[in-house]
């Protein structure tokens, strides 16, 4: 599975049903199906107004096919594209993927923004830019957008024109892993939760707040020696970070604990 991660020319839908599979999800050649079938039904939707495309794809992937939010939003099933293919529901990111593949098919631009906490979608059509929410489709306004920041990073937060910076695919599917990640610890899923670390951490080497979150999930486990080495890692990289003496006494009751091996 590494070679999924280390490789930056990765693809989807097909690394997103990967990663699902080698995360003990879902079977990867059900959903490959399904999308296959999709991808070629979408096409009757191709006619020449680009704008009236896009509303038709929006239609039929919210009306015809019943594509929604999942009602346990936070849960590995809404953050897993394999899931979302064939059950049609998903979170804001694996339903922003799916439209952004089919909207591909029809030669319209779609793009990922991720917002902190969401993902919201820029369409660009006669050069007019647009951003809509995945999870219904629905026009959303800079106020909105703002609103979506707040909500997730207090009032104060200001929108900030990074925000709006379409996602590299590589940033897109790491949320898509991150977003596993906590499903798996909600569920308590813990050795999903730590393969999913593993991962991030093979791309994104040198985020110490990963090795943070290792750490939870490791002591979770019972490997308090990978908790300690983590924490550590992070004490030394980071000494200027706010929650960095709150890890300098979370080491400190670690290592009072005996090590159990696994």
């Amino acid at each position: 599975m590494a070679k999924y991660l280390l490789n930056d020319a990765v693809s989807i839908p097909e690394t997103a049903f990967e990663l699902s599979e080698h995360l003990g999800f879902s079977v990867s050649k059900p959903a490959m199906w399904a999308w296959y079938e999709m991808s070629g039904a979408v096409l009757s939707h191709y006619v020449v107004d680009q704008q009236t495309r896009l509303q038709g794809l929006f239609n039929w992937f919210y009306k015809d096919l019943g594509f929604c939010a999942r009602d346990n939003y936070f849960s590995v099933e809404a953050a897993d594209l394999s899931y979302c293919v064939l059950k049609r529901q998903g979170n804001s990111t694996t339903l922003s993927i799916l439209l952004i593949l089919l909207a591909k098919q029809l030669d319209l631009k779609l793009e990922a923004i991720l917002l902190p906490g969401n993902t919201v979608l820029k369409s660009q059509v006669c050069d007019v830019i647009k951003y809509h929410d995945p999870l219904t489709g629905r026009e959303l306004d800079r106020h909105q957008l703002h609103a979506l920041v707040r909500g997730e990073m207090g009032n104060a937060a200001k929108l900030k024109p990074s925000h709006l910076k379409p996602a590299t695919l590589k940033r897109l599917i790491s949320r898509m892993l991150h977003e596993l990640k906590a499903g798996c610890i909600v569920n308590q899923k813990f050795e999903s939760a730590m393969e999913c670390c593993n991962l991030l951490l093979q791309w994104h080497p040198d985020d110490v707040h990963l090795n943070r979150e290792r750490a939870f999930i490791a002591q979770q486990l019972g490997c308090i020696k990978v908790a300690i080495s983590d924490l550590q890692h992070f004490i030394d990289l980071s000494p200027h970070d706010p929650v960095t003496e709150l890890v300098k006494i979370q080491l400190k009751e670690l290592s009072q604990h005996t090590q159990v091996y696994h």
